[in-house]
This record gives C-alpha cells, sequence and structure tokens, in this order.
C-alpha cells in the first residue's frame, strides 16, 4: 500500500510539475495579454521536438538544451506577439474584438507550426532513451529520468516564481495583469509587458516539451492539442491570471490525473473534462480567485 501511495505520489508532482509550467505560460499569455493561445501547445510539442534532435543528432543532454532551448522559444513568442497581436490589438476596436481575432489567429498559427513540423521530422513517432535506468526508493522503483523531469520542473517553476514576485519587472507584470489601466499611469510599458508575458509563455511551454520528451516515446506533430487543452482547465482550476493559482492547479490536476490512471488508464483526460464543466458550472473564477 505504501509503495503503491508513493509510486501515485511521485507522479502526481511529475505531471503536475509539467502541468503547471505550460499553465502559468498559457495563464501569461490570457490572462495578461489577453491572448486565448489555441496554439500554446504546440510550442510544448516544437520543445520536444528540439530535445529529440539535439540528443540524436549533436549527442547533447536534454539538460543542457533547457538553458539552449530557452532564449530561443522566448524570443520567437516575443516576436509573434510583436508582429501578430500587438497589430491585431492596435487595429481592433475593443478588447472583446481583440480577443476574438486573437483566437482565429492563434487557430491559423497552430495549423502553420504543426505543418511545419510535419515537414522537418514527419509524421512517425519519435522517442529517445535518457536515464531509462530504475532507482529504487523506499521499496518503489522509479524510472531515472523521471526523477530529473521532476526535479527540474520544480526548480524552473521556483524560479519563475522568483522571478515574478521579485523582480521590478515580475512586479510590472503583476501589476498589468491586475489593472493594465492604473499600471500605464504608474509608468509600465503596457505593450511591452504585454510581449514579454508572450515571450515567458511560449518559453515555459518549449521548456515544458523539452521535458516531457525526456519521459515520453510519443514525440509527435500532434502532441500539442492534448496540452493546451489541459493548460485551459488548470488556469480555469487556479483562478485566471492568477499565477500561484496556475502552479497550483497544475499539481492538483496532476495527482487527479495519476489517481485516475491507476484506476482506468485511459480516463485521465475525460477526468480533467469533468472538472472543467463543474468548475464553470460553481466556481468559474477559479478555486484561488479573490
Amino acid at each position: 500500500m505504501f509503495v503503491k501511495f508513493l509510486d501515485i505520489m511521485i507522479g502526481s508532482l511529475l505531471m503536475g510539475g509539467i502541468y503547471a509550467l505550460i499553465a502559468v505560460g498559457f495563464s501569461l499569455q490570457y490572462g495578461v495579454a489577453r491572448v486565448l493561445n489555441v496554439s500554446h501547445g504546440e510550442f510544448l510539442m516544437l520543445g520536444a521536438f528540439a530535445a529529440w534532435s539535439l540528443f540524436t543528432l549533436g549527442g547533447i543532454n536534454p539538460l543542457i538544451s533547457l538553458l539552449l532551448c530557452a532564449p530561443v522559444f522566448f524570443i520567437v513568442g516575443f516576436f509573434i506577439h510583436v508582429i501578430l497581436f500587438k497589430r491585431l490589438k492596435d487595429s481592433a476596436e475593443s478588447l472583446a474584438i481583440f480577443e476574438g481575432n486573437s483566437m482565429l489567429a492563434s487557430f491559423g498559427l497552430l495549423f502553420i507550426v504543426q505543418n511545419l513540423a510535419l515537414i522537418i521530422w514527419g509524421a512517425p513517432v519519435k522517442g529517445y532513451s535518457y536515464l531509462a535506468y530504475p532507482i529504487n526508493f523506499l521499496g518503489a522503483v522509479f524510472s531515472a529520468n523521471r526523477i530529473v523531469t521532476l526535479i527540474t520542473s520544480v526548480i524552473i517553476s521556483l524560479i519563475f516564481y522568483f522571478f515574478l514576485a521579485r523582480t521590478r519587472t515580475g512586479k510590472a507584470i503583476r501589476a498589468s495583469a491586475q489593472d493594465p489601466v492604473a499600471a500605464d499611469h504608474m509608468g509600465v510599458t503596457i505593450n511591452k509587458m504585454l510581449a514579454l508575458c508572450f515571450g515567458c509563455g511560449t518559453m515555459m511551454a518549449g521548456l515544458a516539451g523539452l521535458l516531457v520528451s525526456m519521459t515520453s516515446i510519443m514525440v509527435t506533430p500532434f502532441m500539442g492539442m492534448e496540452y493546451t487543452l489541459i493548460a485551459m482547465i488548470v488556469v480555469v482550476l487556479g483562478g485566471l491570471g492568477n499565477i500561484k493559482g496556475s502552479f497550483i492547479g497544475g499539481f492538483i490536476l496532476g495527482l487527479v490525473g495519476t489517481i485516475v490512471s491507476y484506476i482506468q488508464p485511459g480516463l485521465s483526460m475525460v477526468a480533467f473534462y469533468l472538472i472543467f464543466l463543474l468548475l464553470l458550472l460553481i466556481k468559474p473564477s477559479g478555486i484561488l480567485a479573490k
């Protein structure tokens, strides 16, 4: 019983850490930049393929790939906002029109990224073996890559939370999320903060993809949508624009998914959708919303 409990807890923390990373990125893009980015999961997919390519073709450790790819994904996300979403925002007559137009544009972005991945890497499933040897911990056996992924996701989450909570730029981002008009009057450059949020969100998705690839043998061009839906559910669970809520919501969803998988494999997404529907009906503002 103890071994099963330990296995469930490690599994939930592992998935929760990955869910938290992608949900925080989605929360920044939608909760702050007001872009319902349905292509968010495609950048997780690109992160997974980047790790696979660097490991199989260049022999680069996936943990080193995290450092190499993080600035690349940030720059890509930053300029996607500047080139595409900022122009849509400037030309929109109202916030509601901008949100609708940006969602439609992100659908187009989804298919562009997905088809580029198909052209570059092809449709067959990719995967690689990294730290696949077992570790015995208090009677429970885990793959070393799962432990490394868990530790890495927690470290990234803590670093990013410290950035948001303690740095001047992080405080400007939180101010822009809470009240953009007041933040603008206090000297915060809103457009710069929105592009920064979009870049950070894309970076977090890419890093989550690199971590997913370390433990998954299912790296395909079509893996992104599932994680986009999970990010949406986590953001609703934690509260729109609530970064702390996204972290906590990710780990809660990871626990629920792991428990359901032990009971009936394949029903995790069903459980997630049920949680999503119940939240929309009972508390659409999220469990941590004030």
